[in-house]
């Protein structure tokens, strides 16, 4: 568990290319009803063959912004038949794999969501998936660039014990990574490796607070 110090408020910004701005903006604006709030038009920016371009920002809560660059003139580059507008891969590379790289966003409530699916279920991007999945509740569709979109809920909160569960689970994966034949098998076997070698210490950690609340 790391115990640096960060001083970072969260996302100021995602960006992502855009070949088409037309059904983007008609996607998060009209759609999904997310306000743009701010553009730049850059004209003569950067190094020599650079294009002019617009990068556009929608907000989508928290002050955080969801952005897009589209360059003038650049047209949607070769590659395999899946993927999205930043990159495209073969056929034979694994669905999962390419959908591991999303943008999910969160509501409060289960009426915020489902408000969010009868949007896209009306418009020509309707829910490809509705899952719960832990402790959340998401629904998920592509944008107009290909791009995985995921509105996710809490079900209930993360816990403290959760946590420490995961700060494990990473410590773990990091040792079986950094060895021979990585495996969930191995994985879990290190995992309780950790816990066996740090119980000692967090006995003494919880009796501490134990004393300091009495």
């Amino acid at each position: 568990m790391s115990e640096l110090q960060h001083s970072v408020k969260g996302v100021d910004h995602v960006a992502y290319p855009t070949f088409d701005p037309a059904a983007t903006v008609k996607f998060y604006r009209d759609v999904l009803g997310f306000p743009v709030v701010h553009s730049i038009c850059a004209a003569g920016w950067g190094p020599e063959k650079h294009p002019d371009f617009i990068h556009f920002f929608f907000d989508i809560g928290n002050n955080d912004r969801l952005a897009f660059f589209y360059y003038f003139g650049l047209e949607p580059f070769e590659g395999g038949p899946q993927g999205d507008s930043y990159s495209r891969f073969a056929e034979d590379v694994p669905i999962f794999f390419i959908r591991s790289r999303h943008l999910a966003i969160h509501v409060d409530s289960d009426d915020d969501l489902m408000e969010y699916r009868r949007r896209l279920d009306h418009s020509a991007w309707p829910v490809e998936m509705q899952i719960q999945h832990e402790t959340i509740e998401s629904i998920y569709t592509h944008d107009p660039n290909g791009y995985m979109i995921e509105i996710t809920r809490a079900l209930r909160p993360v816990t403290p014990q959760e946590d420490l569960d995961a700060n494990l689970t990473i410590d773990a994966l990091v040792d079986v990574v950094s060895g021979p034949e990585p495996s969930m098998a191995a994985l879990l076997t290190r995992k309780a490796e950790l816990i066996t070698e740090r119980a000692a210490a967090w006995q003494q950690q919880q009796e501490s607070k134990e004393m300091a609340t009495r």
